[in-house]
C-alpha cells in the first residue's frame, strides 16, 4: 500500500552506485582524477597493480568485445559537442581508450569501453552536475517501473509481492564456537576503502 513516490525513491536508492546507476559518474570522476593525457601511462600502471586504481567504464557482463552501444554514444557525444562545445575530458577519454585497447593486459581480459564510458561526458557538456547523473539514469526507467506498479495495482489477485528465491547454501550444520571456527575471510577484506560515494553516505550520518 505504499505510495508510488516512495517506491520510486527506494528504487532510485537501490540503483545508485558506481557499478551500475552511477557508473558514468564514476567514469567522469576517474577522468577528472587523471586530469591530462600525460598522466594516463601512470594511471594504467596503477590499474595493473594490486590495490591500485580501478578502470571505470570498461567491461560488461554480457558484451565480451566492444559494446556496440558505446560506438553509438561516442557519435552522439560528438554531435552534442558540435552544439555545446567540446568537453576537454573527451581527449583524455579517447587517449585512455586507445592505450587500453592496445595493451595486452586489458585485451586478454576482454575489457573494452562500455556504454557508460562516454555518456557521462555528454551530461557534463550539457551542464548537469556530476552528482545528478544517477538521477538521469533513473528517468527513462521510471516509465517501466510505473508500468509494473500500475499493473500490480490493477490486478485484484495480487496481494503482496514475494520474490522467489532458491537457497544454494549449506544444509544442516553443527554449531561451532566462534573461537574454533576456521577463518575464511581476512578482516582486511571487510574494510571498505574510502571513495566519493562512501564519503557522501558518511556525511549524512554526521
Amino acid at each position: 500500500g505504499v505510495d508510488v513516490y516512495t517506491c520510486v525513491a527506494g528504487a532510485t536508492g537501490a540503483l545508485y552506485g558506481p557499478r551500475h546507476g552511477g557508473a558514468n559518474e564514476a567514469v567522469v570522476r576517474m577522468l577528472e582524477k587523471i586530469g591530462k593525457k600525460e598522466n594516463i601511462p601512470e594511471f594504467i600502471n596503477s590499474v595493473k597493480t594490486k590495490g591500485g586504481e580501478m578502470l571505470m567504464g570498461f567491461g560488461h557482463r554480457v558484451y565480451k568485445n566492444y559494446d556496440p552501444r558505446a560506438k553509438i554514444v561516442r557519435k552522439i557525444a560528438e554531435d552534442v559537442f558540435s552544439i555545446l562545445g567540446r568537453e576537454p575530458l573527451i581527449e583524455v577519454a579517447m587517449e585512455l581508450e586507445r592505450i587500453a585497447l592496445s595493451d595486452e593486459y586489458f585485451v586478454k581480459r576482454k575489457l573494452y569501453p562500455n556504454v557508460d564510458f562516454y555518456s557521462g561526458l555528454i551530461y557534463r557538456a550539457m551542464g548537469f552536475p556530476t552528482d545528478f547523473y544517477p538521477i538521469l539514469f533513473v528517468v527513462p526507467r521510471v516509465a517501466g517501473w510505473l508500468a509494473h506498479w500500475y499493473e500490480f495495482q490493477d490486478d485484484p489477485d495480487n496481494k503482496i509481492v514475494r520474490p522467489f528465491q532458491i537457497y544454494k547454501g549449506y544444509d544442516l550444520r553443527d554449531y561451532v564456537p566462534t573461537d574454533k571456527r576456521n577463518k575464511f575471510v581476512d578482516d582486511k577484506c571487510l574494510v571498505v576503502p574510502s571513495n566519493a560515494a562512501k564519503n557522501r553516505r558518511n556525511a549524512g550520518t554526521k
